[in-house]
C-alpha cells in the first residue's frame, strides 16, 4: 500500500486521485438524478455502474482536470481554458470508447450547435470550463480538507484496509458493468433484429454465450432485462444508418423509472 501511495501523477498520489474519482462520480450521480427529475419528471437510475451509485464521466473528468490543473491553479483564465480543452477531450473519448467497446451511446449532442459527431459540443465544453473553475477555487479545497480530516482520524491500518477493500469492490463492479452491458446489448440487438455494424459477429457471440443453458440462466438471473433497463433506462445503440435506437422501446412491459414525481407534459 505504501508503494501505491508513493505513485504520483502531477504531484498527487494515485490513492487521492482514486478518492477524487469516487467522490466526484457520486456527486455526478446526484446531479444527474436531480436533472432527470427536473427534465423528465421521474426518479430514475442515472448511474454508470451496475451496482455503485457513480456517474463515471464526472469522476473521470473532474479527476483528470484536478491533476492537469495543478500548474495553472493561480490563474482563472488558464483554469477555464485548460478545463474547456481537457473536459471536451475526456467526454469525447468516453463516448467513443463506449460505442466501440460496448456498442452503447450514452448521450448525443447532434441537435446542438458546434458539435463534433454528437459526442461533444460548445455548450458543454463551456460548462467544463466553468466546472474547472468551481472545482479548483471552491469545491476541491473543501474536498481536500475532508480527505485530510479522514486521514488524521483513522488508524493507518484501518485506512489502508478500507482503501484496499474499496479498490477491490470498484474493480469487481467495473468489470461486472462492462460484461453486463455487453451481454444486454448483444441479446437486445439479436432478439429484436436491430441492424448495427458488425451484426454477424454479434450474432455469433450471442449464439455462443446464450446457447450455453447454464451460462444463459446465470446471466438472466443477475443481469436480466428488468434489472438492466431499470439501471440504464436511457441506454441506446446506433444502427447502421446512424439512428439512435433506445432499447426501452423493446421492453415496454417494464417500467424504467422508480418513481414518477410529476407529469412534465402538464
Amino acid at each position: 500500500m505504501e508503494k501505491l501511495k508513493n505513485i504520483r501523477i502531477f504531484k498527487i498520489s494515485i490513492v487521492r486521485l482514486f478518492a477524487y474519482f469516487l467522490i466526484y462520480a457520486f456527486i455526478g450521480f446526484i446531479i444527474e438524478t436531480i436533472f432527470g427529475v427536473i427534465t423528465k419528471g421521474v426518479l430514475e437510475s442515472r448511474t454508470s455502474f451496475i451496482n455503485a451509485p457513480l456517474c463515471g464521466v464526472y469522476g473521470i473528468g473532474a479527476t483528470i482536470m484536478i491533476a492537469s490543473l495543478q500548474s495553472y491553479k493561480d490563474s482563472k483564465s488558464q483554469i477555464f481554458f485548460v478545463s474547456f480543452i481537457v473536459g471536451t477531450i475526456v467526454e469525447y473519448l468516453i463516448s467513443f470508447l463506449s460505442e466501440v467497446i460496448l456498442h452503447v451511446k450514452w448521450w448525443d449532442y447532434s441537435d446542438r450547435i458546434l458539435n463534433i459527431n454528437g459526442r461533444v459540443c460548445l455548450y458543454y465544453s463551456i460548462f467544463w470550463g466553468f466546472l474547472g473553475l468551481f472545482l479548483m477555487k471552491v469545491l476541491n479545497p473543501q474536498i481536500d480538507k475532508f480527505l485530510n480530516y479522514i486521514k488524521r482520524k483513522l488508524n493507518i491500518k484501518l485506512l489502508n484496509s478500507l482503501i484496499i477493500f474499496t479498490i477491490i469492490l470498484f474493480v469487481i463492479d467495473f468489470f461486472s458493468t462492462w460484461i453486463a452491458i455487453d451481454l444486454f446489448t448483444t441479446r437486445m440487438i439479436v432478439k429484436n433484429d436491430i441492424n448495427v455494424k458488425n451484426k454477424e459477429a454479434i450474432i455469433q457471440k450471442y449464439e455462443e454465450i446464450y446457447g450455453n443453458e447454464t451460462l444463459s440462466n446465470f446471466i438472466y438471473t443477475f443481469w436480466g432485462d428488468k434489472r438492466m433497463i431499470k439501471t440504464y433506462p436511457n441506454i441506446k445503440v446506433q444502427d447502421i444508418e446512424g439512428n439512435d435506437v433506445y432499447l426501452d422501446m423493446y421492453l415496454k412491459d417494464i417500467q424504467t423509472y422508480f418513481i414518477k414525481v410529476f407529469d412534465k407534459n402538464l
